[in-house]
Order: structure tokens, then sequence, then C-alpha cells
């Protein structure tokens, strides 16, 4: 017998197969149902679809197209993902519209999507860029199965290109020690020592504020971040993770690079005067406000070549800092809490390139264990 709810409410019965169906009934005059063999899931798939009806996001049916369906699923999706995250979704479905944009969503097979990732590697797409396309087509299949509308994920049945892992670059202690001496008299000498030593991310550093920086205990405290976000501009983000929210302990050098730098930006102060933009940003443009970090990258790059150092991302301070943290025999447990990583084996797997030495020195510091027999063994001859 079948359980109906209030007008618009939509309706839930077992049919004759013995599987229940929900029906809801869209503004545009189409039906949207929902079959499972459990009444339940099916109770859920209409909550939720009348829970987006409600927020004004359009639901999809089968009949739709993939690029309509993609650009519901963005609309889905914007309200529960941080804003550079659904930049990073929008972007990849516009790479797949094209090659798979009018294809019918319940008629899209394995076969479709593995000859649209050929394509764009044909096009010249990296292999890393078509595996993005695949984690977001994927993810927008899952919901597409979750809401009843495909009956599996075609993205299952494909294997996307596997980039190869390109070598890690970084600094080595002495080529760090150059970058400092060429950046002396950088007004951002004091972004450069703190990227090299803490391991910070460029967004958290420049998003810093001075009552972020505990100078008697030596430390700071990340609580956001500066990044661009299309449409919006420059604009301060909480940290991505419970884990990116963290206390860093600062080296003295570092402290000494960050008093004299906060010196002289209480010097230009005084000559902006009225002009001065007070945000309390540790590091920031002449008047006060906040930096451009692409400008950012290039300033990197003329220092590394008035240094005659390798050319590198500004990211890779971030590497540097890790790799000579775990080749000096920090813990690697303290490192992945430096960095705000969400496990310690990401840490590792980030810096396996490390680990050998670090294995090499374990094995040295057991030796202490053979000097006292070789010591008796001495004696007794």
């Amino acid at each position: 017998m079948a359980k109906r709810r209030a007008n618009g409410e939509g309706t839930i019965f077992q049919r004759k197969d013995g599987r229940w169906m929900a029906m809801i009934s869209l503004p545009n005059g189409e039906r949207r149902q929902f079959i499972n063999r459990d009444r339940s899931i099916v109770a859920a798939q209409l909550t939720e679809a009348l829970h987006d009806q409600l927020k004004g996001i359009p639901i999809a049916t089968s009949s739709h197209t993939v690029s309509q369906y993609l650009a519901q699923w963005l609309d889905h999706t914007g309200a529960s993902v941080r804003p550079r995250t659904h930049e990073a979704y929008a972007l990849n479905v516009r790479r797949l519209e094209p090659l798979l944009g009018r294809t019918k969503l319940a008629a899209l097979t394995p076969q479709m999507i593995d000859a649209a990732y050929q394509q764009l590697l044909g096009e010249g797409l990296s292999k890393r860029s078509v595996e993005q396309c695949h984690t977001v087509l994927h993810g927008a299949l899952e919901k597409a199965l979750k809401w009843g509308l495909v009956g599996r994920n075609a993205c299952d049945a494909v294997t996307p290109p596997r980039p190869e892992r390109s070598e890690m670059k970084t600094l080595s202690e002495e080529q760090v020690r150059r970058l400092f001496e060429a950046s002396a008299d950088d007004r951002l000498h004091a972004l450069w020592v703190l990227l090299a030593t803490t391991g910070l991310r460029l967004g958290e550093a420049i998003g810093l504020r001075w009552q972020d920086i505990d100078f008697a205990l030596q430390t700071l405290t990340v609580r956001r971040a500066l990044q661009r976000q299309r449409g919006a501009g420059l604009v301060f983000v909480e940290p991505k993770t419970r884990r990116s929210r963290r206390t860093i302990a600062l080296p003295n050098g570092t402290i000494a690079a960050i008093q004299a730098h906060r010196k002289r930006q209480l010097e230009e102060r005084l000559q902006v005067g009225a002009a001065w933009r007070d945000q309390d940003l540790v590091f920031c443009r002449w008047d006060g406000g906040p930096l451009e970090p692409s400008g950012l990258a290039q300033r990197f790059d003329r220092l590394l070549r008035q240094a005659g150092l390798p050319d590198i991302r500004v990211h890779d301070l971030r590497h540097t800092a890790a790799s000579l943290h775990l080749m000096k025999g920090t813990h690697p447990k303290l490192v992945q809490e430096m960095l705000g990583h969400s496990t310690i084996t990401l840490t590792l797997d980030t810096y396996s390139h490390v680990t050998p030495g670090m294995h090499a020195d374990a094995a040295r510091k057991m030796e202490s264990l053979f000097a006292p027999a070789a010591t008796a063994a001495s004696a007794s001859s």
C-alpha cells in the first residue's frame, strides 16, 4: 500500500516487484523517481531532493544531459566546499563539457569517458590535469548514483592516467644561507626566512597578523590564510582543516629577522602617514594592505637569480624546511604538526627522499650497542 505525503512533499509506495519507489513533482512539470529495495534509502533520497528544492537548487532528472547535470551539481556543491575548491571543480567541468556535455546522463559509458580523457591528453593537457578531471567527474557521478539518476558510476570502470611523480626541488642548507644573504636588504627578507625555517604555506604567512606572534614564547599561531578567489579578489580564509590551525616554535634567527622587519615596518608606517591601511599584517604592501601572491613569486625569482640559486617555486621553501628538519633529526611527528599535515603517513610519503638517510642514521646510532663488547675484547687481549 502506498504511503503518501502531503501535496508537494512527494510520494513513497511499494511496487509489485517488492521495491520501494519515491516520486516528486518538479516545477517544470517533470517527475523525479527514486527506486530501491530499501525503503529507508528511498526516503532519504526523497528528503534530500525536497531539501534541495526548498533551497532553490534545481533537481536533476535522468533525462538531463551530462552538461545540465554537472551545472546543477556545481550549484549543489557551492555551499559545501571552499571557494577555491569550487573554482577547481568548475574548471574541470569546463574541460569535460565539450566532449561529454551533450550525452544523456543515463547513457554515459566508461568508453565515452576514456575517449574524452585520451582526447584531452592529445590536446596537450597534462596527465595530472586529466587525473583531476577524473576525480571531479567521479565525485559528481557518485552523487548522481546516490540521487538515483544513474544505475552505476561509469567512472569506476575507467583508469585515469597516472602522472609521474616529479622530483621534489629543495634548497640545501648552504643554499638557504645564500638566499638569506642575498635577501638581507629586501623589505620582505623576514618572509623568506620564515618560509624556509617553518614550512608555512605562502598564504598562511602573508595572512599572519602581529597578534599571531608571541615574541616571549617565540611562537606563531596559524589562524587564517590569504588567497585570491575568482570574482572576490584577495580574501582571508579560515584554515582548511583542524590540523592547519597550529602553533609553531620559531628559531632564534627567525625571531630576530621578524623583529627587524617590524622595526622597518613601523618606519614605513610613519612615512605613509594617514594613507596607511592598518590591518595588523606582518607582511604587507607599502600602504599596509595585503600582498599579491603572484607578485611575490616574481620577487622570489629575482632573488634566486641574484643569488645564483636553482629555479624553484616559493612553495618549494616549504619542502626545503621539511626536508632540512627531517635530515637534522627532527621527529617526523613534529614535522607533521609543523606543516599541518593530516597524517604522519602523508608527511613521510611526501618526503620519502629523506628517509634513506634517516635509516642510515638510525643504523649508525645502534652501533653504540656494540661498543662495550668491543672495548672488553680489546682489554682482555
